[in-house]
């Protein structure tokens, strides 16, 4: 569990450092085509720093499931 939670902060700040290293090209951009293809990267890199955050966190992505007991009254042996 340790070493995923390693491999996931090196994910994280691999994820920053690309849009450190993109955030200058962004504004540059003029098309509209250009825009929709940056704003659908960062859309993705949000999916990247969260799923990433959710592995360091420990945010247990399945519902816990509650079974209902029927109490049954037990029969004793004579």
């Amino acid at each position: 569990m340790k070493q995923m939670k390693q491999y996931a902060l090196l994910r994280l700040l691999l994820a920053g450092f690309l849009i450190y290293m993109a955030y200058p090209s962004i504004e540059a951009q003029a098309t509209s085509t250009a825009h929709l293809f940056w704003f659908s990267w960062l859309g993705f890199l949000l999916l990247v720093i969260g799923a990433n955050l959710a592995v360091v966190l420990r945010i247990n992505h399945h519902a816990p499931q509650y079974t209902t007991e029927i109490n049954q009254p037990v029969k004793m042996k004579n």
